[in-house]
């Protein structure tokens, strides 16, 4: 037979099942096993008949497939399926020519000129029209969503941000583009941002060109301002984590779907398990990562107790959201903008032992329940793993807090310079409040208002107090603390890796002039060793999306142990073994390896 008119045989079908969204298959048995190998996120599925999400990656896939295995396909899928593919190549080398400097950024009309990285994050989002901005934490990411925001098309704009930096945005904004007029949205109920019509919303071109509102505020205003916006900005968007569990979620879901364009911006957008990532990205590129049972599948495995999954291989992700175009993350070094050193100390504190053997009968109870092996209500159990967390974590912060305000002291009247102290709990900040009071102490923590932080922040930048005490989770996004302060004191820890970052570079960020220094004081004894451990964890999570090609510890527990630890620590303390003997030789490796931090003995 003539080769020019040979028919070339086919092993099955493929269609577009444009009501689902996705691609289906049927293909002969050996042919379905081959297809398996290639798109993991099929091995739990059914063998003769394969689902597969639409995304453009799957499509670029899928055209290759064709190749070796041709399917049956209409011309019409066929023609769908060559743009999706081409889609994915043409973003690939989008974001390979910029990022490389072979195809230049357009220019961005600002008050302040940008420097080149943040225009190519800018062009970057503009070209896709959804991005994830990931870079080192403090690197200006906000004046890539300015120069994104300067193109007419993105406008009407909406900003979501934290409660506390709401005001900082809208400064920024008259600092860098005070051409775009902005409006804070001041309650949770809709109102006419113009003032035109009292109670009632004005239409799109009388809007301000940017509407900033808080996550919290968010739910009251979605139905309102889905239809108007034509671009959205989620500042820390690692407070989507949680995805449509809560209020926030689904209104930013539904802001999401009717956005043109989409950014989201964090250098820290995965706070603990790596599963977290699945639901940032859907806010951003819904189709990018599939399903959540394709996800699983393909990334990550199992979910742990509490429906959090782990990634498995942290560094291909990290890669291969890269290569896709969906992540810009760059380092301060890839950025030329190196900080002075930053020296992370372990400092091993004493804590009062009366403290802890307070609650250690309530512990102890709670440990029996969270350990037992009898049928007990899967209720009951997470509520004693909640309780025990507080009991535990609040007496260990409590019974260092004396400790900490001595070397707190220590260090300001040392060196005569303003430090920050992280914690958590109310007891903690009282006794440190006290203990201090002469050095004129402020909180910046989640009681006090906007304006009563907004003071606390003034007075310290002032100098009229050295001493600024800061919840672990209030100041995600705040700048400025770095123009006075390089000194910061973890009084408590946080579980969440994401969250220690987030705070330090508070301090250790684009405008600091000294070198850091940050002292974590660990107990040992109570929640600080096993929060030690989870952190490690985490951390190897985080670090494998954020910097793939760098060297991070492997890890092999799960997130569902962190108050398991906790409790088996009770449990054995019950039993008359000896806590400290068989726990001492593992913190001695351990502490070391939080987030690179050295012990006391190799900075000296």
């Amino acid at each position: 037979m003539d080769p020019a008119v040979a028919v070339v045989k086919t092993f099955g079908t493929l269609r577009f099942d444009a009501k689902k969204k996705d691609w289906v298959l049927k293909s002969e048995p050996h042919v379905i096993l081959r297809l398996k190998r290639i798109f993991a996120q099929l091995q739990s599925q059914y063998r003769e008949e394969l689902r597969l999400s639409d995304t453009a990656n799957t499509a670029r896939d899928l055209e290759w497939f064709l190749l070796r295995y041709p399917l049956q396909v209409s011309k019409a899928d066929a023609a769908y399926l060559s743009e999706r593919a081409t889609f994915s190549r043409d973003n690939e080398a989008l974001v390979h020519q910029l990022a490389s400097g072979l195809a230049p950024p357009r220019e961005f009309a600002l008050a302040l000129p940008p420097r080149n990285y943040q225009k190519v994050a800018a062009e970057v989002a503009l070209q896709r029209k959804s991005l994830l901005l990931g870079d080192d934490m403090g690197s200006g990411k906000t004046i890539s969503a300015f120069c994104m925001l300067t193109e007419p098309a993105t406008r009407p704009a909406l900003v979501v941000t934290m409660t506390n930096l709401t005001l900082q945005w809208q400064q920024q904004f008259q600092k860098f583009a005070p051409a775009l007029s902005t409006h804070i949205l001041k309650t949770s109920k809709p109102y006419d941002v113009t003032g035109s019509k009292p109670g009632q919303l004005s239409l799109p071109g009388m809007f301000p060109d940017v509407i900033i509102t808080s996550y919290t505020k968010l739910a009251g205003w979605v139905e309102y301002l889905a239809p108007l916006v034509r671009s959205v900005i989620y500042d820390e968007i690692q407070d989507l984590r949680r995805g449509t569990e809560t209020n926030k979620g689904r209104a930013a879901r539904r802001i999401s779907e009717c956005a043109q364009y989409r950014l989201g911006t964090s250098g820290t957008p995965v706070y603990n398990l790596g599963g977290e990532i699945w639901h940032v990205m859907r806010y951003l590129e819904p189709e990018l990562l599939g399903e959540w049972s394709e996800f699983l599948t393909e990334w990550c495995g199992a979910v742990d107790s509490r429906g959090r999954a782990k990634l498995s291989d942290p560094k291909a992700f990290g890669s291969y959201l890269r290569t896709t175009g969906a992540l810009l993350r760059r380092t301060r070094k890839e950025l030329g903008t190196e900080l002075p050193p930053c020296t992370k100390v372990i400092h091993e504190i004493e804590c009062d032992d009366t403290v802890l053997n307070r609650v250690q009968g309530d512990a102890e109870r709670l440990a029996e329940i969270i350990l037992s092996q009898t049928a007990q209500a899967r209720g009951v159990k997470m509520q004693a793993a909640q309780d025990l967390d507080v009991l535990v974590r609040q007496a260990t912060g409590v019974a260092k807090a004396p400790y900490v305000a001595d070397f707190v002291r220590m260090l300001i009247e040392s060196n005569e310079e303003p430090v920050v102290v992280y914690g958590w709990h109310r007891e903690c900040y009282s006794i440190w409040l006290e203990k201090l009071k002469d050095l004129k102490p402020l909180l910046y923590t989640g009681t006090e208002s906007v304006a009563q932080k907004e003071m606390a922040m003034r007075a310290f930048l002032s100098g009229e107090t050295k001493l600024l005490i800061m919840s672990l989770r209030s100041g995600v996004g705040l700048d400025g603390l770095q123009e006075v302060c390089s000194t910061v004191v973890y009084g408590e820890l946080d579980w969440s890796a994401g969250a220690m970052a987030q705070s330090l570079t508070r301090i250790d960020r684009d405008g600091q002039t000294s070198p850091v220094f940050a002292y974590y004081l660990i107990a040992n004894t109570g929640s600080d060793p096993p929060i030690v451990d989870m952190l490690n964890i985490k951390r190897a999570q985080v670090e494998g999306i954020q910097n793939p090609t760098e060297t991070v510890v492997e890890f092999q527990e799960s997130d569902d142990q962190r108050i398991r630890k906790l409790a088996e620590s009770y449990a054995r303390k019950r039993h008359g073994q000896n806590e400290e003997a068989s726990q001492a030789p593992a913190r001695e490796t351990r502490l070391p390896q939080i987030e690179g931090i050295q012990s006391r003995e190799d900075v000296a």
